[in-house]
């Protein structure tokens, strides 16, 4: 029966692989129940009437909602079919994307005492002018459209093909607007708080699905032997690339022949790491949310730990999915048509490995707990990135157009681009189907690595070096793009050619591995940045105070200004102010806080106080002592599987 998915592109549904009885749809009604419940509750908690309140959740949440929201958004359902089809491609190193990724979670005092709502803001605080603002924000949006939401929709209607046979566009709008009705009703709050209800009920899926599959085989210790034995009926002589790896069970790989060569799972991986924790609009805002500076670095460690959780839970299983399967789960195709008739991808059906696995192996009632486990992940991707995109576009682009708008015209566009969102996925799906995806993660991680690096580059520069201006961070920031376009034009124009066929693509895509190319991005961006801001005029300490890692401790009393709310400059030194007034709330440039002290004047509006980044002692420390325990776990399980 899979075999009809080769008919999706006409007919939009397929006939399930096994029968869907009442068991599973009372399991999927009551979580949709659950979930919609959770989210009216959510709602009622803030105040959705404010910017901080519908954008922030009034910055009152607490870190086991806000770890939990993170790890629902950096784990979607492009991430459930994407990281089990590689690992069925090619093993247990794509792990490497998941630990990388906790050990960088990070949360600056720059950041967090920042009275701002985007990342693109902060940088505005700290270079000043706009253009660096506008240009990251749109950026931004592009990449939601193009990528995030564009492999969550795939990756959803491919699982929800396969288990149910539904139609594509009913199933897709279906989902698409139980999202888009609690993300536009109660803003960041209701998003957080099912992101934790969907993570509990994806990682309870996760485990009974891998303990089952895990059952099926005989255990780990028979894993890596059975897996080697995963061979088609069909193979290309004198070829290996339908084969399985003979390192599949190690997470370095050759740095020159390796499919993810050991060098840039290091270096190259810590670039992209850093550009989405530090500086995604959908992780940095759950951050901001935070009622204290030590309740977002709780919520990043929670995250952190649960990002230790997908090799055993996701990845495996879809190696599992492989031994079981092996003529349906095939990376790299033989026979293009049995491709299509089986998946609906001439590439590879590697992507198909845990959907499989779900129909194939759960019983009634756990079959439907783990479609609505998929549907958790899609819906948590998809509201994180719908209530972020409308916060870029409401904060830095809308508010540029309309320098006066009121708090009541800046809540509805929010919504109203959330609709506007919600329209283009639709419209996107006709696309989706006939896209050749291959292998989804790579595919994500790659786009990534063309447009990703630059902005670690300058962020991490406008951190941590007081000399970085605007103008070196700017033409960094279009040197960079223009060689990610250039690369990623190239991947896009000579894609990797199926097995058995010659190599022929140019040197830079086929020699250079993307996650190699992100360091060289990464370091030519940062050399034009110092380059540049050398050359040209430095700023001023007013300018990076509390901005810059160097500066974050600056005495609040030294800095005043005088201007409107939406200036970066002028600032003024108050000679009236004592030194005693240190540590007193007061306001700093990087953020639209101002201080009156008397006999200076100022216009605009009341002082609004800078946010505390201060931290009691003892959960610092606690904080501080999960953070070494979980690097060491992190270290072990490297060196372990190395």
């Amino acid at each position: 029966s899979v075999g009809m998915m080769g008919d999706n592109s006409t007919t939009g549904s397929v006939t399930p692989l096994q029968p869907f009885n009442v068991a599973d749809i009372i399991v999927i009604v009551a979580y949709f129940a659950l979930n919609v419940a959770v989210g009216i509750w959510s709602s009622c908690r803030v105040n959705r009437n404010t910017l901080s309140g519908y954008f922030l959740a009034g910055r009152s949440m607490a870190w086991w909602p806000i770890g939990a929201s993170l790890f629902a958004s950096s784990e979607g359902s492009g991430l459930f079919i994407g990281l089990a089809g590689t690992g069925a491609a090619g093993g247990i190193a794509v792990a490497g994307f998941e630990w990388n990724g906790a050990a960088v979670p990070c949360n600056d005092p720059c950041i967090s005492a920042a009275q701002i709502v985007t990342m693109p803001e902060y940088l505005q605080r700290r270079f000043g002018g706009e253009r660096i603002r506008m240009y990251l924000s749109a950026l931004s949006l592009l990449l939601s459209v193009f990528t995030k939401i564009s492999t969550d929709l795939y990756s959803g209607a491919l699982f929800v093909q396969v288990c149910l046979g539904w139609n594509l566009y009913l199933s897709t709008v279906l989902m698409l607007v139980v999202t888009a009705l609690y993300t536009i009703a109660g803003g960041l709050a209701a998003v957080i708080y099912t992101d934790a209800l969907q993570t509990l009920i994806m990682i309870i899926g996760a485990i009974i699905l891998a303990v089952t599959a895990f059952s099926k085989i005989g255990g780990y210790q028979n894993l890596a032997e059975a897996y080697l034995k995963a061979v088609p009926a069909k193979i290309i002589p004198n070829t290996t690339c339908h084969l399985p790896r003979v390192d599949a069970m190690h997470l370095f790989r050759d740095p020159v022949s390796g499919d993810l060569p050991w060098t840039g799972m290091t270096l190259g991986l810590s670039v992209l790491a850093t550009w989405y924790w530090c500086t995604d609009q959908v992780i940095v805002q759950r951050s901001l949310s935070a009622k204290n500076l030590s309740h977002a670095k709780a919520g990043s460690i929670l995250a952190s730990y649960l990002k230790m959780l997908p090799l055993g839970v996701i990845i495996m299983p879809g190696m599992i999915s492989r031994v079981l399967y092996p003529g349906e789960v095939q990376t790299d195709c033989v026979d293009p048509d049995e491709c299509v008739r089986v998946c609906g991808s001439e590439v590879g059906c590697s992507n198909i490995a845990y959907p499989k696995l779900v129909v194939e192996l759960m019983p009634s009632g756990l079959r439907g707990l783990m479609i609505a486990v998929m549907m958790a992940a899609l819906m948590s991707s998809l509201t994180s990135v719908f209530n972020s995109s409308s916060t870029l576009f409401t904060m830095d682009i809308w508010r540029k157009i309309r320098r006066n708008a009121k708090e009541r015209e800046l809540l509805l566009v929010g919504r109203i681009v959330t609709v506007v969102l919600v329209a283009i996925s639709v419209v996107w799906i006709p696309i989706l189907q006939s896209s050749n995806s291959g292998q989804l993660y790579i595919y994500i991680q790659s786009v990534t690595s063309c447009l990703a690096p630059p902005i670690t580059a300058v962020f991490a520069l406008a951190v941590f070096w007081r000399r970085a201006n605007e103008q070196g961070a700017f033409w960094g920031l279009m040197l960079g793009l223009a060689l990610g376009l250039a690369r990623m034009g190239l991947e896009f124009a000579y894609p990797s050619p199926r097995c058995g066929v010659p190599d022929e693509r140019p040197a830079l895509v086929k020699d250079v591995h993307y996650l190699h190319f992100a360091i060289l991005l990464c370091a030519l961006t940062a050399g034009a940045v110092v380059g540049i801001s050398l050359l040209s005029r430095p700023p001023s300490d007013l300018q990076v105070a509390r901005c810059c890692w160097s500066l974050v401790r600056v005495p609040r009393w030294a800095l005043c200004r005088a201007g409107g709310p939406h200036d970066s400059v002028p600032l003024i030194l108050s000679p009236s102010v004592t030194d005693s007034q240190e540590g007193a709330p007061g306001t700093c440039p990087c953020m639209d806080s101002f201080c009156s002290p008397q006999g200076v004047k100022t216009e605009g509006p009341p002082a609004k106080a800078l946010r505390d980044t201060t931290e009691a002692p003892f959960w610092a420390r606690i904080c501080c002592i999960n953070a070494v325990i979980l690097m060491c776990v992190n270290v072990f399980c490297y060196a372990y599987f190395a």
